[in-house]
């Protein structure tokens, strides 16, 4: 079974207009990548599990919460890279599992060409980045290939 989530966030929207637009220069298209991928994992995150655990504040001991899950953020080389600063904002801890697909010219079909993996890939909660998405081909494929390596929770 398939859960696909669109994300439609007037925010999002928006930036992506001025991120599309001829005249946005080299700095302010970074900068969008890097605010819409911050935008978009905050929803994605929405459903993370969270665990109870103590904290020492200045003031005193008390109870609270983080996260439950081990994260792998997943970047398809190399147009997700740029995704990477945005990514760490919100999750500086994840770890990052590279994935290598490119387009046969041809058929025009991505192919896989290279995975690097945390060790502990099959515990951890993977997301999937990638701005570049026509067909949706390279996800299908990364999330069959991340499913082929144990991996069972997938964004």
């Amino acid at each position: 079974m398939q859960n696909i989530k669109l994300i439609s966030h007037p925010l999002i929207e928006h930036k992506l207009t001025i991120l599309r637009d001829i005249n946005t220069d080299p700095f302010q298209f970074r900068m969008l990548v890097d605010e819409i991928t911050y935008l978009m994992l905050f929803e994605a995150s929405r459903d993370f599990l969270l665990k109870d655990t103590e904290v020492t504040t200045p003031v005193a001991t008390t109870k609270s919460k983080k996260l439950a899950e081990k994260i792998m953020i997943c970047p398809v080389l190399r147009a997700a890279l740029g995704m990477l600063d945005g990514v760490f904002k919100l999750l500086p801890d994840a770890s990052v599992g590279f994935l290598g697909f490119q387009r046969d010219e041809k058929t025009l079909k991505a192919e896989f060409y290279y995975a690097k993996l945390p060790k502990d890939h099959a515990e951890r909660t993977a997301i999937i980045i990638d701005p570049m998405f026509a067909t949706g081909g390279t996800a299908i494929d990364a999330v069959k290939f991340l499913k082929s390596k144990g991996v069972e929770k997938i964004k």
